[in-house]
Formats: structure tokens, sequence, C-alpha cells
């Protein structure tokens, strides 16, 4: 017997009649995912009356599931409803986009007349617009490469992105120079910094590195001092620099470097990681003595150097290798500004000293983190030279342009407009500027007690310095704290701050 073979049945006009299954996607609540339920389209039809049913019935639920998907995958959402729909967008108008921003080339006016003449009144050629390249999506946005035009220069481009943002529909656009003769456009659909989110693996593995936020590329903010060695860190009361002091040193307590605070204002913001610290200066009288130990430790440790042959610590063996320092300076302007004559010289003593160890501290292992609500060229002509040796800056919303202009605008100038565009409901947002740009970031909510709790769990890591042993030498000079001795001296030594 022959095989038996299926039949067909024939639609009028001759045409099989074809059979599909509609997708539909679902969200399951409470079970965190999305499930794709009866997802196919088999047809054997070729008209084209069924194509446009599934088109439309596609266009149905991505309209039904669109707003459930971006509110629980919102990454998902991005890659497969916003970035096509912003795809087309960006298409439509980039060519009115560049004319209406003036970065479109007229032709030559010999071309307009021929135009005319051959065309017998038919419009003239279309001005020339820079080249685009192709899209490519991020997890937040997308970014492309523009190639310029003869005479355009990337400032061009980037007086333009709040209007590209707007064509666009995206929160922010933001231009930076590739290389010679090429930009690169970055767009955020959202605002990345309205809530940043503490990364569930933090980076480790590297010394005097930290995670302590979220940049406005979606990017983590990470300072790293091996890096960047010296920072300056400025905004005004509740503008988020306490924050971000907080995140700073609840990921630097459980590495194996010294914390060394100086808080002129009684040591009420530097007190909360007491456990953690290996000196503490409350005062100008005590932050001078302290700075100039840390000066003379500093010297100490170029002589190892250049005994070793070495330019810096790193290149001495591990196991000789000195411990790293953090200076940590809260509130600049209590050291430098003056009540009367007499304080002159303890002022001028001070600024000497940090400028020193900005100046020597990079290759020695001393690393200075310097705060405060302004900084300005009238607390003296020390704040200058110390402003010069810090290379990495963050500026919060601050009281007074004067002191973005301190902050921002020597690196970057264009970077002071976005700091003064910071709003007060806008707590934890900075700008960034160094000498490879700026941009917008926000560091992580740390609590004062989260960042209290940290410095008390790893208090054991303290490590014990003998040139700061003298500013710890009674339980009222500062928080008893036990020490854990990293020098390899002898642990049963009767200094009192080896002990609680």
């Amino acid at each position: 017997m022959g095989e038996r073979r299926p039949t067909r049945r024939r639609l009028p006009g001759g045409r099989d009649q074809g059979t599909f299954r509609l997708a539909v996607v679902r969200w399951r609540g409470g079970q965190g995912r999305c499930a794709v339920i009866g997802l196919a389209v088999q047809s054997s039809a070729q008209g084209p009356g069924i194509a446009l049913v599934v088109l439309a019935a596609l266009a149905l639920g991505l309209l039904v599931g669109a707003p459930v998907l971006r509110r629980h995958c919102p990454v998902a959402w991005w890659y497969f409803v916003g970035f096509p729909c912003a795809w087309v967008r960006l298409a439509r108008t980039w060519r009115p986009l560049m004319a209406g921003c003036g970065l479109a080339v007229s032709r030559k006016a010999a071309l307009v007349v021929v135009s005319g003449l051959v065309g017998k009144g038919a419009p003239p050629p279309q001005p020339r617009v820079p080249a685009r390249g192709v899209l490519h999506p991020t997890a937040g946005g997308f970014w492309f490469l523009v190639r310029l035009l003869p005479g355009q220069v990337p400032d061009s481009f980037a007086k333009a992105a709040p209007a590209m943002a707007e064509g666009w529909q995206v929160h922010a656009v933001r231009v930076t120079a590739h290389r010679p003769g090429v930009v690169r456009v970055v767009a955020s659909a959202t605002d990345p910094l309205r809530e940043p989110r503490i990364p569930r693996h933090q980076e480790s593995g590297r010394l005097l590195r930290v995670a302590v936020g979220a940049l406005e590329t979606g990017a983590q903010w990470v300072i790293d001092l091996r890096e960047v060695p010296h920072w300056l860190v400025v905004g005004a009361t509740r503008s988020g620099k306490s924050t971000l002091i907080n995140a700073l040193v609840a990921g630097l307590a459980p590495q194996p470097v010294a914390l060394v605070g100086v808080d002129c204002k009684g040591g009420m913001e530097l007190s909360l990681y007491g456990p953690r610290l290996s000196a503490l200066a409350t005062d100008r009288r005590q932050a001078v003595k302290l700075l100039s130990a840390l000066v003379d430790l500093t010297l100490d440790r170029m002589a190892v150097c250049r005994t070793a042959h070495v330019r810096n610590i790193w290149g001495l063996p591990e196991e000789d290798r000195p411990t790293p320092v953090v200076v940590i300076v809260d509130e600049i302007a209590e050291l430098f500004l003056l009540a009367n004559r007499s304080e002159k010289d303890e002022a001028q003593a001070a600024g000497t000293a940090l400028i020193r160890l900005a100046q020597l501290g990079a290759a020695l292992g001393v690393f200075l983190v310097v705060a405060g609500q302004r900084v300005g060229s009238d607390l003296g002509p020390g704040v200058t030279a110390l402003r010069a040796q810090l290379g990495g800056r963050v500026c919060h919303r601050v009281a007074d342009p004067g002191t973005a202009e301190m902050a921002l605008g020597d690196l970057n100038p264009d970077a002071i407009k976005a700091a003064q565009a910071i709003r007060p409901d806008q707590a934890g947002t900075a700008v960034l500027a160094s000498g490879d740009g700026w941009e917008r970031a926000r560091s992580h909510l740390v609590s004062e007690t989260q960042a209290e709790a940290t410095a008390a769990e790893y208090a054991h890591l303290t490590p014990y310095l003998p040139e700061l042993a003298d500013f710890f030498g009674s339980p009222s000079a500062g928080p008893a704290v036990h020490l854990e001795r990293l020098d390899g001296d002898n642990p049963d030594s009767k200094n009192p701050r080896d002990h609680t």
C-alpha cells in the first residue's frame, strides 16, 4: 500500500489555507519574571492579509504589555521597545535637527543655479549634514559617532545637546570629542541618578579602589586613589558631601590602609569613624602637629625608596611596603580662617603641610581627601596652591558660584554650569571633573549609622603608625581602639594605643 499523503484545503482563488498561532506576552504576578505563552507564527499562506493581521496582533500585544514590561523589566523594555522607537525618531529628525541647530552646510550657490535651470524650478539640493554612524544600544540609552563637516568643531555639537535630547525624547545627551574630526554622542533614556543602587557584587581585589556611587552613563562611580591620588570635595550643607565621605570610608575600612582624620569642628563629623582611624585631630593646633608628623612620615618613606632605588613605594617588595595612609580633611576653611593675628602662623603651617603632602604623598602612599562647604581664594594663597595639587574634583550643590569656579574652573569650565544647575532636592548629585573631562554622578546613600557600624566592624584592621602614636596617647585625646600592629614590632608593646 502506498503512503498516505495529507490533503490540502484550497481557499477561493487557489490559495492554500494557512494556519497561524498568535504570540501573547503576559506578566505572571508574584513570580518576578516574564512568561511567553503560545508564541509561534506558522503560515503557509503568502497573502498580505495574514501578515497584516499578525503585525496588528503583535502591535496590540506590545501596546498592552509594554507598560507592564517597563515597570518590571526596564532593561528588557528599553531593548525591545524603547530603543527601536528612539532609533525611528532619530532617523526622522536627524536632518531637520542638524539644520535647525546650524550644523548643516548649504550647497554651493552655483549648484543651486544649475538645479534651477536643469530642473526647471525644482527645489534646490538639500544642505549637507554630518554623517552619523550606527546606533549602539546600552542598558539605559545609546551612543553613536558623528563625523564633522569641514569647519565644524565639537563645541558646536555640545551646544546642540539639549535640542537633541528634546527631539529624541530622552533624558540627556552628552557630546564629547572622540578623535580629530569625530565626536561621540551619548544619550541617556532615563535619569540613572534618580535612585542609584549599590551593586550586589562590589569590585574587590584592588587596593584603594572604592565604588561610591553611579555615573550619569549608568556605570559605577569609582574613586581609585592609585589613579587620582588627591581629591577636593565641595558642597553646601545637606548637599551630599558627608554621604560621599561615608561611602568612601565604608569602602576603605575593609582594606589594609590607615585612615587619618582632620576635623577642626571638634571632631563632630569624623569621630563617627573613630574605631577605624589611626589618628584624629579635632582643632587646628592638633591638625598642625598631625600634618607635620605626616610630612615626616613621607620623608622617612622617601629615604627608604631612595635606598632601595625605586621611585615610589609600589616598587618596594610587598613585605617591605609601608601601609598606605588616606588623610580625610573635613571643612578645610577651618584650617585657614583667622580670628586674630596670633592664629596666622598656625594657619600658614597647616596650609604648608597640606601642600607638601599633596606634592610628595602620591608616590609615597599618602593620599588626601579635602572637603569643605566653601573654597575660595579669599581664604588665603595657600588654598589656591593646594587646589592645584588636587587632581580629582567633586562639586555638589554650592551656595555661591565662586566655590564652583574654584573647584571646577581650572579643569573644565563647562562643568561649572552643570554644577550650578543642581537643585536642592538632588542631594548626593555632584559634578566630577578631572583632566579627562567631566560628568554627573550621585553617591550611594550610606547613612551615618551604617558608616559607624562599618568602622566598628573593621576596627581590628586599624594599623599602628608609630609616627602618629602621640595623638592618642591618652583616652581623653581621642577614641580608644584596639590596634593590630602591622609593622612587625613586638605586639606586647606598652604603648597605651595597643589595647582598649
